[in-house]
């Protein structure tokens, strides 16, 4: 066996390990490592957890890629482009796009007896992917909408309802400005709630064809697209291909096309989103940090505590790189151990609040009301791979103060 890899295991299990000085020491060096692993692996966990239910919501409410005309991007009074089977088509046969729908939109206004609240009437077709609002769906059901008749049915959201004293079933009454006031009246067939404010004090959605009419367009336009992708990590690949595709190209009507990433329509939550990876890295340095110093302290304690063995080994001829060894490699297992128990601390409570969700969150400034996690196998191995490689490199300075040991002073060394 390995001289120092002999010498250091006879420490790490030894009954010598336990002197006054040296146990506290080793204690407080594994529990440095356990916490700061633990933190970085719950750390990590949140932030990929809420940065995706917030996409989640984003790209649910508006999809990865939307097609709509150029002269209407900034405004929910839209200019119409053509949405008809043979573009669908085109834009289907892209690589990387999973779904495309129609959508069309018209700003008014909820009128109750007693209060009154502007909205965005969203319609779509039968070809819409209810699987984001039946997540979210509190009540009722979403209806069955479609592109030939209307429904006179709409999904509204619980912030609306709750503003409005409105409950499932009742009949709403919305007003649209165009050259005229129109008048339509629908059923609450359904109320969801995602959180996110910005989108729930907004839409109502219903059947394209009742939008259509209230927009006075022909049967084949619409107000976009959306394009749904299969991973979101190609986003931007895709999203090349669509631009290619279509951008810059005019319908019969005049309808100029236009394509916008979900990033571009929302930069704002992006960027909030963007500034959360840096906080991670601030607290992944200050951990690792954390564990390092404790690391050093508790390697230069055991050190000291055991220069009479070291100037020991020494007379007997053993090299400085070879006690070097022996401490490094009792530093290893320590490591080790401390790691362990980070593991187990921070996984538990990942595990614990997925199932449980016993932290809350205030919905009203984080659009979620519970701290999400989510792990990451790949993410997991490396973040305990650097950790260790991290603290073992920090180990190999302080070290070198055994070469800094006489051997006539050491022995005699209380």
């Amino acid at each position: 066996m390995n001289f120092s890899l002999f010498i250091a295991k006879r420490i790490y299990s030894g009954k010598e390990t336990g002197k006054q000085v040296s146990k506290p020491a080793v204690r407080i060096a594994m529990f440095g490592i356990a916490i700061g692993l633990a933190v970085m692996i719950v750390s990590v966990a949140v932030v990929i957890g809420f940065k995706d239910e917030i996409k989640g919501k984003v790209i649910g409410f508006g999809s990865h890629i939307q097609i709509s005309n150029f002269d209407s991007s900034l405004s929910y009074e839209t200019r119409p482009v053509v949405t008809n089977d043979s573009i669908i088509k085109v834009i289907s046969s892209i690589p990387g796009i999973k779904h495309v729908q129609r959508f069309s939109t018209k700003p008014g206004m909820i009128k109750t007896d007693d209060a009154f609240q502007g909205m965005v009437l969203k319609g779509v077709g039968q070809e819409f992917d209810p699987t984001f609002f039946r997540k979210n769906l509190v009540e009722g059901e979403v209806p069955a909408f479609n592109d030939s008749s209307s429904s006179n049915e709409v999904l509204i959201s619980k912030a609306l309802a709750n503003k409005l004293n409105l409950k499932l079933g009742d009949k709403i009454y919305t007003y649209f400005i165009q050259n005229e006031v129109r008048a339509r009246r629908f059923v609450i067939k359904g109320i969801y709630q995602t959180n996110f404010s910005e989108f729930d004090n907004m839409f109502l959605l219903t059947d394209i064809h009742t939008v259509n009419r209230l927009n006075q367009w022909e049967p084949e336009q619409s107000t976009g697209m959306e394009l749904q992708i299969t991973n979101y990590d190609d986003l931007d690949k895709v999203a090349y291909n669509v631009y290619r595709h279509v951008d810059k190209q005019v319908d019969k009507y005049g309808g100029v096309y236009y394509m916008q990433t979900v990033k571009q329509l929302n930069p704002a939550v992006f960027a909030w989103l963007s500034l959360l990876d840096m906080n991670v890295w601030v607290i992944l340095i200050l951990m690792l940090g954390v564990a390092g110093f404790t690391m050093i302290s508790g390697l230069l304690i055991i050190i000291l505590e055991r220069t009479n063995m070291i100037g020991i080994l020494k007379a007997l001829g053993a090299k400085n790189y070879s006690i070097r060894e022996i401490f490094l490699y009792f530093s290893v297992f320590l490591i080790g151990k401390g790691m362990f128990w980070g593991n187990v601390i921070g996984l538990l409570f990942c595990f614990v609040q997925s199932k449980f969700q016993i932290f809350k969150l205030n919905p009203e400034t984080y659009y979620i009301d519970h701290v999400p996690v989510e792990f990451n196998i790949w993410l997991f191995l490396l973040i305990n791979v650097c950790t260790f490689l991290a603290a073992v490199l920090m180990l190999v300075g302080p070290s070198y103060l055994i070469s800094k040991i006489h051997p006539a002073k050491s022995i005699q060394f209380e």
